[in-house]
């Protein structure tokens, strides 16, 4: 399976995105977007190759302030956070539209006039604006486990505002316990992976780069969004969205959302699936990413 190196993209206003490609370039091309504070390695190579075998050029990247991408310099303080959550008027360093803008980029960069697009979590934000912004470079959208932005839907269980919200101590071995604890909280109960299998892909994760202060500028690019449940209803692109029913991160609701609002939409709901991507779920992912992108032709 051809697969390339790390390879960097400039995509304006002084952003570099560190992307990487799997599959034939004559494929149909797949830009996968991750959610927060989630580097493209959280995308499983085997995941990828998976999509590549089923006719996808596949496209993984670092969104701004995570992995090698660009890391920018706003500081994001937690009591900010904790205004805007409360719905305090805030600036936030960036929104929505730039972090799509940032994939439009590198779909420049790559000579590619137009992909199909999946994002998970804040990566399916990411994809829905695409979608609303620019519906002509988006061939279909598969919407992971994500929401609308609208307040009332898609909420985080009150149980994780300490881990979401808490300081994390320096160094790899605290990063990797850390983030065994969070994954203890948020993965699916249905398809537990294994205390190896997310320490594995944490120092991964921390070699490759993380910052706590990029985590921020990001959470508050969610928290400060605003709803697009009025604008997806002009999405006329085959769309999927998929959501697990054991979600504590982005509750169910945000799912059914956003399916509601795409005229078409097919919502698929995953007993046992929280927020993750489980092994165990790869097949249904590629069918139905596949599926969607079929609906395209």
């Amino acid at each position: 399976m051809p697969r390339s190196e790390e390879l960097f993209a400039p995509v304006g206003n002084g952003i570099e995105l560190c992307y990487q490609t799997f599959g034939d370039p004559d494929g149909d091309p797949l830009l996968l977007v991750m959610g927060l504070g989630g580097p493209m390695n959280w995308w499983d190579p085997e995941l990828c190759e998976a999509l590549a075998r089923a006719g996808f050029y596949v496209i993984r990247y670092d969104n701004r302030d995570t992995g090698r991408s660009t890391l920018l310099g706003a500081r994001v303080s937690r009591a900010t956070l904790i205004r805007a959550f409360a719905g305090a008027r805030v600036r936030a360093p960036y929104d929505m539209r730039d972090l799509a803008e940032d994939a439009f980029g590198l779909l420049d960069h790559l000579g590619l006039p137009a992909a199909h697009v999946a994002g998970v979590s804040m990566g399916g934000m990411i994809v829905q604006t695409m979608a609303i912004t620019h519906p002509a470079r988006v061939l279909s959208m598969t919407s992971i486990m994500s929401t609308t932005g609208k307040r009332t839907v898609g909420w985080q269980h009150p149980s994780l505002f300490p881990a979401l919200l808490g300081g994390r101590r320096p160094g790899r071995a605290a990063y990797v316990r850390s983030s065994v604890a969070v994954w203890t909280l948020i993965g699916s109960p249905g398809f537990p992976q294994s205390r190896e299998e997310v320490e594995n892909r944490a120092g991964e994760t921390y070699d490759r780069g993380v910052s706590a202060e990029g985590v921020l500028r990001q959470m508050l690019a969610v928290i400060t969004q605003s709803s697009r449940s009025e604008r997806l209803r002009s999405v006329r692109v085959p769309t999927l969205v998929i959501h697990g029913l054991a979600d504590k991160m982005v509750h169910v609701s945000g799912g059914r959302a956003t399916a509601a609002a795409v005229p078409g939409a097919e919502l698929l709901l995953i007993d046992g699936m929280g927020h993750d991507l489980p092994r165990e779920l790869f097949g249904t992912f590629v069918a139905g990413i596949r599926r969607t992108a079929d609906r395209a032709t």
